[in-house]
């Protein structure tokens, strides 16, 4: 499965949520919705600062990343950001890659 980490910050809204059920809760939750798509939460932390929450998540395709993000974002409690995570085998596949390319102007 792949990995993502996924950033949350919870609107006015959301944040009235988090004080009614706790982070406990909306791990709980998160788990939930992830587990509905067979991803599951790696590890979930609080922050202060520009994000309100950091989620390590595995899921089964970029797509099913994206309808996350999607159905998460669109319900208006928290607006996220999704980044691809790559292992180091991943990276070494990559670089073994020869890609034909012209940069601008070349």
């Amino acid at each position: 499965m792949a990995k993502y980490l996924i950033r949350a910050n919870y609107s006015v809204e959301g944040l009235h949520g988090l004080l009614k059920e706790g982070g406990t809760g909306r791990r709980a939750a998160i788990e939930k919705l992830l587990g509905s798509v067979g991803g599951k939460v790696e590890a979930l932390y609080y922050a202060f600062g520009e994000t309100d929450v950091y989620v390590l998540v595995e899921a089964p395709s970029n797509v099913t990343a994206a309808a996350l993000s999607l159905i998460v974002s669109a319900a208006g409690a928290a607006k996220t950001s999704v980044t691809v995570l790559l292992t180091p085998e991943e990276i070494d596949e990559a670089v073994k890659m020869h890609p034909t390319y012209r940069p601008p102007g070349a």
